[in-house]
């Protein structure tokens, strides 16, 4: 749980947003100013406020766009499509455990940046600039871990980038596309893989059900008790969530 509570700091250190610096809060105001000394910009508490909760606003979009939560959820979503349960596991629980697994795989990530730049930055020792400098480097470094070459050069000459523009030189708003991409095409890949054996089960309950002349019984209502033995019998969620979890380079 302690690097839960540590990462909804770290990523809101990633937002452009929060690029505020920290001074002595003055009386009815936040501490949130722009600028730095005696000519800096104070916003009046109700800017502060908006400005603020619109920066947490994209919180989810960077726990969407930047970690394997995308990979993760969508695997779930077709395992479950794949067993033909309609709701079983319900959303909730796909959406839950795809956080979690997210943050025990970003773990290492996360750990980085809040030791090179949110704990040095909390303590005054960097600057906010410096700070962000320092958390862009873990997560990008694992972002180019999951990339593809060929969806960062797609996204490189959609974005104009010179020829020699590298996935470390990139800007953000080049290898956050790419690095999409490449975890939805993982994610299907994965789902691709997961649904042949279900599939099998499908094909074999409906020829016998024709061979049996039972046209009016449903393939799919007769083939989900196999399926569920089969996937409980081979320790299912073990397998996936381990490779899941392995596919990421943990």
């Amino acid at each position: 749980m302690k690097s839960l509570v540590r990462c909804l700091p770290l990523l809101g250190l990633l937002l452009p947003a929060l690029a505020w610096a920290q001074a002595a809060p003055a009386a009815g105001q936040l501490p949130l100013v722009v600028g730095q000394g005696a000519g800096g910009t104070t916003y009046s508490v109700p800017i502060q406020t908006l400005l603020f909760f619109t920066a947490l606003s994209f919180l989810p979009a960077v726990l969407l766009m930047m970690t394997g939560f995308t990979r993760i959820v969508i695997v779930l979503s077709l395992l479950r499509q794949a067993l033909g349960t309609q709701a079983s596991p319900p959303n909730q629980v796909i959406v839950g455990l795809s956080l979690f697994l997210t943050f025990f795989v970003m773990g290492p990530t996360f750990d980085k940046v809040y030791q090179d730049a949110y704990q040095p930055y909390s303590t005054n020792a960097i600057s906010f600039d410096q700070a962000l400098d320092r958390a862009q480097v873990p997560m990008r470094e694992f972002m180019k871990r999951q990339t593809r070459q060929s969806d960062f050069e797609l996204f490189a000459k959609l974005g104009k980038l010179p020829a020699d523009t590298t996935v470390d030189t990139a800007p953000f708003r080049v290898l956050v596309p790419a690095f999409v991409i490449s975890e939805l095409k993982t994610a299907f890949q994965i789902g691709f893989m997961i649904f042949i054996p279900f599939l099998v089960i499908d094909m074999v309950v409906a020829s016998i059900l024709m061979s049996l002349g039972m046209m009016m019984l449903s393939p799919v209502l007769v083939a989900l008790p196999f399926k569920l033995m089969l996937f409980v019998l081979a320790d299912g969620w073990n397998l996936l969530i381990g490779s899941l979890a392995a596919s990421f380079g943990t």
